[in-house]
């Protein structure tokens, strides 16, 4: 549960990367950065390497100033007593005078270039330095038959700045029949970036480290987004009195269960309980069960007719598109409670002008759970639109709200109405499972429920479900086969371990 160095969490977009590039360019003599990149690749690589030094290093270098940096590894390498060999693939313009040095350099030394991938080799690690954030288009020819041909290999492949392929703002590989470096670890060059954190870019970029090679952290702008970290909602987390009550927690009231759909509001209800919430009651549309015999703790109660008074409304879960669904999605939209939505009320709200005002209009705070296919609903678009530029897609839909908004997926977005966003690190494939979503909704109602604002709720409750998701794992629960059944009792121990060491 460690976070990263504080300044590694910051994320900065292309167009401020190369900012930030140009401005330490100016600052310092021809080729520094260039060396200085191929320092840090170097000592990660050795790092990657650990036992493996006696087996070649694949250093793979496109034509510009990534494969610059590929090359410059490849000198440290050799020089530190590696077996480098350099696949170089220069292109149709001619190379930065920074670039033509570093070839130059390599072609002095020791290291070895070839033409061609060679047949099963046994590689201690591959070096991706092809393409960096400067890529635009598809990857195709050559460059598209040897990153399809990596996949084949066994052994650590390290990415320099970007795994080449990846859109380094969305995240997205590029084009629409696109493919790109899978690799093991990162190395990011001068700040981090958002494409390595969500969607493709978990998948691609595998671990990630920080170089800032040298430059001043006075002289960076403020980042586009951050890094989820505990830090962000430490504030949070306190131990509790011994003298204390279950009002002064708050009640959750999960309204939602239609026919054949009151699981969905069971497991938030049981998200928002083993979170903390002092009260929590499932209101259902349909009659239901009544009870929980496994939480008997939670308390059912027909939906027509509850009276919400100040409680923390999560409204979605199980509800479907009734006319009964849109009337009590209009009553909590125009209650003063603390509100989730999630699942079905972010679908109606989507395709309702007036429930959508209502919503924008609300002084109590509100958070918005959608997946990507309703956050598509609600912004009149398509999935595939949203996962193409998920950070664009979070901002826009806590604009339109006027409420926080988690964007959930690999590595979800969450967006303030002000702008500011986060996306959060923790998480695995096991939560890609029936309930899970319900289960954050409750989560995050639980947060509301005692107090927290809207945007530490939503932090907190992200970063706290996919950290539950991670505990499980790490027990040998998952990723497959994980239930969203077992994620309130592992949210519950991640929450107690972060009071315990960092509450005050």
């Amino acid at each position: 549960m460690h976070d990263n160095a504080p300044m590694d969490n910051d994320l900065y977009t292309v167009a401020q990367l190369r900012a930030i590039e140009q401005s330490a360019y100016a600052a310092l003599p021809p080729g520094t950065l260039m060396r200085r990149a191929g320092e840090a690749a170097a000592r990660f690589a050795l790092e990657l390497l650990g036992g493996r030094r006696d087996r070649p290093v694949l250093v793979l270098a496109g034509p510009g100033n990534n494969g610059g940096d590929a090359l410059e590894l490849a000198s440290n390498l050799a020089d530190a007593g590696i077996d480098a060999l350099v696949l170089h693939l220069p292109g149709q313009r001619e190379a930065s005078d920074e670039t033509a040095s570093a070839h130059e350099r390599a072609r002095d030394g020791t290291v070895g270039f070839i033409d061609m991938l060679p047949p099963g080799g046994d590689w201690g690690l591959v070096v991706d330095g092809l393409f960096g954030i400067g890529l635009t288009r598809a990857l195709d020819g050559q460059y598209r038959d040897l990153v399809a041909a990596l996949d084949a290999l066994r052994c650590p492949i390290l990415a320099l700045d970007v795994p080449s392929g990846l859109d380094a703002d969305t995240g997205a590989v590029i084009g629409p029949d696109g493919i790109a470096v899978r690799a093991t670890h990162t190395i990011s060059f001068l700040g981090n970036k958002p494409g390595l954190h969500t969607a493709d870019g978990r998948d691609h970029a595998g671990q990630v480290r920080v170089d800032w090679l040298g430059v001043d952290p006075a002289q960076l702008p403020s980042p586009a987004a951050r890094l989820g970290s505990a830090e962000l909602f430490a504030q949070r987390l306190r131990p509790r009195r011994h003298n204390t009550h279950k009002g002064i927690f708050g009640d959750v009231v999960v309204i939602g269960g239609a026919h054949g759909m009151a699981g969905a509001p069971v497991l938030a209800a049981r998200g928002a309980m083993y979170l903390g919430a002092g009260r929590t009651f499932a209101a259902l549309l349909d009659p239901g069960p009544g009870y929980d015999s496994v939480q008997p703790e939670i308390m059912f109660r027909p939906a027509d007719g509850f009276e919400f008074g100040k409680r923390t409304l999560v409204v979605g879960p199980g509800m479907g598109g009734s006319a009964a669904a849109m009337r009590l999605l209009a009553t909590a939209l125009d209650s003063d409670s603390p509100l989730l939505l999630d699942a079905d009320a972010i679908t109606l709200v989507g395709a309702s002008p007036d429930l959508l005002s209502r919503l924008a209009q609300r002084s109590a705070p509100a958070v918005l759970t959608p997946h990507p296919l309703e956050g598509a609903r609600l912004l009149g678009t398509t999935a595939a639109a949203v996962q193409a530029d998920r950070l664009a897609a979070a901002r826009e839909m806590a604009l339109r709200t006027r409420a926080t908004v988690i964007l959930k997926g690999s590595g979800s977005v969450i967006a303030h109405p002000d702008g500011s966003m986060v996306i959060n690190p923790t998480g695995n494939a096991g939560l890609a499972t029936a309930g899970s979503g319900d289960v954050l909704a409750g989560m995050c109602g639980a947060l509301l429920a005692q107090g927290w604002p809207a945007w530490e709720a939503a932090l907190g409750a992200a970063w706290i479900h996919g950290a539950a998701a991670d505990l499980l794992v790490a027990h040998g629960i998952g990723p497959i086969g994980m239930t969203a059944g077992e994620l309130p009792a592992a949210a519950r121990a991640v929450l107690n371990m972060l009071v315990n060491e960092t509450g005050v």
